[in-house]
């Protein structure tokens, strides 16, 4: 009988994230893994180059950008970012950016300025080398009617990713679970844009915070979540209060491509805490060595 119970707890072990010990694991094996180089804007602001380098050392293999501006990312041209990027043994993957309407956009549904300035990112973006393309915050509207503007806006900038070879994509926050009138601000955006045109990065913290279920989403609207934000407190793990595992393990449904690490708060230096993240992930069984089919 305590031989069957030792045996049932250390599966239950290797079967978690749940982190341990250095000696109670192997060397880590190396995974897809992107960073949303927002986790170290402060160090990035101050050195560039080093950053980019130190990125690829701790062994994250792509990048999410959260700096483009006036053609550029990080002040670099989007051939010099990929090259920059691709000489630290990484990826370029994808960049958080996006246009707001305005409220005369908004009331006439005439898009036109806008979506030439979006001609003009889409051509930088790709030109960087980008697979996704992922607008990162828009405020709550006043109306339905106002955000079904919106999905048509998104619709049309998908659209027009898709032509250049690029997904298009929508990242929640917690403001997405209020609902606009009778319905739930992200659940409409969902079934009221094209799945031809835009898919969803769902942001896992945000979704707990917003007091939902991460794998009911993911479940519940396969085909749309292509890439997750794996997102925590601070360092993943930290706080106790996303279901990592749970949320591993519910992947192939919502048909994922890709998982990108972002870290905003940080108890320790945050190279340390971006470091800690990537470590949790590599010694967790149930992430996955590559999400691409």
């Amino acid at each position: 009988m305590k031989i069957t119970t030792f045996f049932v707890t250390m599966l239950l072990v290797l079967a978690s994230c749940t982190p341990t010990t250095k000696t109670e694991t192997a060397a880590p094996v190396k995974k897809d893994i992107a960073l949303q180089l927002y986790s170290l804007r402060d160090d990035i602001s101050k050195d560039y180059a080093g950053v980019i380098k130190k990125v690829g050392e701790m062994g994250y293999t792509a990048v999410e950008a959260a700096n483009y501006a006036d053609g550029k990312f990080y002040g670099r041209t989007p051939e010099e970012f990929k090259a920059d990027v691709e000489a630290a043994g990484m990826r370029v993957l994808s960049s958080h950016v996006g246009k707001e309407l305005t409220e005369a956009e908004v009331a006439s549904k005439n898009f036109t300025e806008a979506l030439k300035w979006w001609d003009e990112c889409i051509a930088a973006h790709k030109a960087a080398g980008m697979e996704y393309i992922v607008t990162p915050w828009m405020n709550v509207p006043k109306s339905l009617a106002d955000l079904q503007t919106y999905c048509e806006y998104y619709n049309e900038i998908g659209k027009r990713c898709k032509e250049a070879g690029m997904k298009y994509g929508y990242h929640n926050h917690a403001h997405e679970f209020q609902k606009v009138e009778d319905k739930v601000m992200l659940e409409y955006m969902i079934e009221n844009t094209n799945p031809e045109y835009v898919f969803f990065e769902l942001d896992v913290y945000w979704v707990v915070r917003g007091q939902e279920s991460p794998v009911d989403f993911l479940n519940k609207y396969p085909g749309r979540f292509l890439l997750l934000h794996i997102k925590d407190n601070k360092e993943l793990g930290q706080s106790g209060m996303v279901g990592f595992d749970a949320i591993f393990k519910n992947t192939d449904v919502p048909g994922v491509e890709n998982l990108v690490v972002e870290v905003e708060k940080y108890n320790f230096a945050p190279v340390e805490s971006v470091q800690k993240s990537l470590d949790y992930l590599l010694a967790c069984p149930l992430v996955k060595e590559s999400y691409k089919k």
